[in-house]
């Protein structure tokens, strides 16, 4: 043998190319995308549309960033899942829902992550920025007819990771105190509670919004997360 090796005719060499780029776009659409944006001063920071959050699979679930198409389902969630306060927050909050330019806008930005069956939003995860610096996770609803399965605890780590991979030093909420799943169930997701007299201003701000609609702020905590960067290993 020469070792002379025949070059494949160019049709099919063309044919092998139009696999090769397929398999890669396939791939991509399957990989994992959490926002890396950049921050302007004085400007609200815009990420990239996240595909599917494959890490947090639940069987019959999946976790993404939300699309324009979800929106309109998101109120029904939230009025469902007011419902598992009811005793913890008065009514007229228990009635609130979000109006659909701050989800649009959250969309827009990558702000905002859904869970769905199918089709179907059956929960989401929203984030409101403070400063540019600081993410604050305003909303975590699951519909009480699919609670129990992960899904709360699948959006609020795509927002945590999300947190982290952009860069920011802390994600923050406030949430019930007295509610007896609320702060073990925070506390396994690795947030602890910033005490009251270390607010920066932004979020006593939050807070007394809160008492003007009527929550009593001791009734409320502050938690925060630290986001820490993966170790990598070379």
């Amino acid at each position: 043998m020469s070792g002379f090796q025949r070059r494949r005719p160019r049709n099919r060499d063309f044919s092998e190319a139009v696999k090769l780029i397929i398999l890669i776009v396939i791939t991509l659409e399957c990989t994992i995308s959490i926002g890396h944006g950049t921050k302007t001063p004085g400007k609200a920071a815009v990420f990239p549309n996240q595909t599917d959050v494959t890490d947090f699979t639940i069987p019959g679930y999946s976790i993404c960033s939300a699309r324009a198409g979800h929106i309109s389902a998101l109120s029904a969630i939230e009025l469902a899942a007011a419902q598992l306060l009811r005793g913890y927050a008065p009514e007229s909050v228990l009635a609130e829902t979000t109006d659909e330019r701050t989800f649009a806008d959250a969309d827009r930005d990558g702000r905002l992550w859904v869970a769905s069956t199918g089709n179907m939003p059956v929960g989401f995860a929203l984030v409101k920025m403070l400063p540019d610096d600081l993410p604050h996770l305003e909303e975590v609803d699951v519909h009480p007819s699919h609670g129990r399965r992960g899904l709360g605890t699948a959006l609020v780590r795509a927002v945590c990771e999300w947190a982290t991979a952009s860069g920011y030093v802390m994600l923050i909420l406030t949430t019930f105190r007295a509610v007896p799943w609320n702060l073990p169930f925070y506390a396994r997701l690795g947030f602890v509670e910033i005490p009251r007299e270390t607010l920066r201003a932004e979020l006593s701000a939050v807070v007394s919004e809160e008492a003007h609609r009527g929550l009593d702020p001791y009734t409320r905590v502050v938690l925060g997360y630290r986001c820490e960067p993966p170790v990598i290993c070379e």
